[in-house]
């Protein structure tokens, strides 16, 4: 496993440039982040003169195309292509974001493609989330009721359920996380907008019985209150969720419950 990270600002060499037959009004750039620890040679950014015409409309189209009928060397982690599996997690053009709900045209210019910055890099598009998982682990992320458990399901009101709404539907893309300067900085103990987002989640249902525990563990200066508000997670997060939020409705909670 390599040690890694790359960071925005992580200069890669100039790579390879493949360049197959395609018409010039079909024809796009993709630039990708290659990188192969077992070879021990550093980064290098290699381009692909893709043919439009020969592929699907989004950025994991012209990763597929690129490995099926170009470089079959290149390595990156997809699934479901529909936004829900959060496989294929990426920077590109500048964004955390999905290759499959990234559309190619919506880049001007050369698509640059890089993994999720500040994690370990496994090879080149595959980052090491290890830890990220870890973490979410760490929150317990399960139904913990304090009651014998019902002949059928536990039921709840509409307006308890509409409580998990914009929390329920994270996908563990990491994109909000690996977007945050504080989780950059402090990620061994800040356990970053989407565990936290998942937390609140557990925290805010009323059919869970361990709110008070699942606050005793949040309340601490770094697994929460490293979150300066930066909001880059909102910005970023391909379901149009808003983790910021969350984050303060936990610290809400944890003041009132002082007072």
């Amino acid at each position: 496993m390599s040690g890694l990270r790359l960071s925005l600002s992580s200069g890669a060499r100039k790579g390879k440039t493949f360049a197959p037959g395609a018409s010039a009004a079909t024809k796009k750039p993709i630039q990708v982040y290659r990188y192969d620890p077992d070879t021990g040679e550093p980064p290098r950014l290699d381009t692909y003169q893709i043919d439009l015409a020969k592929c699907g409309p989004m950025v994991l189209d012209a990763l597929i195309y690129i490995k099926n009928d170009i470089d079959p060397t290149l390595t990156f982690r997809r699934s479901c292509r529909e936004g829900v599996c959060g496989s294929c997690a990426m920077n590109i053009d500048g964004t955390n974001t999905l290759a499959c709900t990234k559309a190619i045209a919506e880049v001007e210019e050369a698509v640059a493609v890089y993994p999720l910055p500040h994690l370990p890099v496994v090879k080149d598009l595959v980052p090491d989330l290890t830890h990220f998982y870890a973490q979410y682990a760490s929150i317990r992320p399960w139904l913990e009721a304090d009651t014998p458990p019902p002949e059928r399901e536990r039921l709840q009101s509409k307006a308890d359920r509409a409580k998990l709404d914009g929390l329920y539907e994270c996908i563990l893309c990491a994109c909000c996380s690996t977007s945050c300067p504080s989780y950059w900085w402090n990620g061994e103990r800040y356990l970053g907008p989407a565990v936290l987002l998942q937390a609140y989640r557990w925290i805010v249902d009323n059919r869970d019985g361990a709110t008070a525990e699942r606050l005793d563990q949040l309340d601490d200066a770094f697994r929460l209150y490293r979150c300066h508000t930066i909001m880059n997670c909102s910005k970023t997060c391909p379901k149009g969720l808003n983790p910021a939020k969350a984050i303060g409705e936990i610290k809400k909670l944890l003041a009132a419950r002082s007072l």
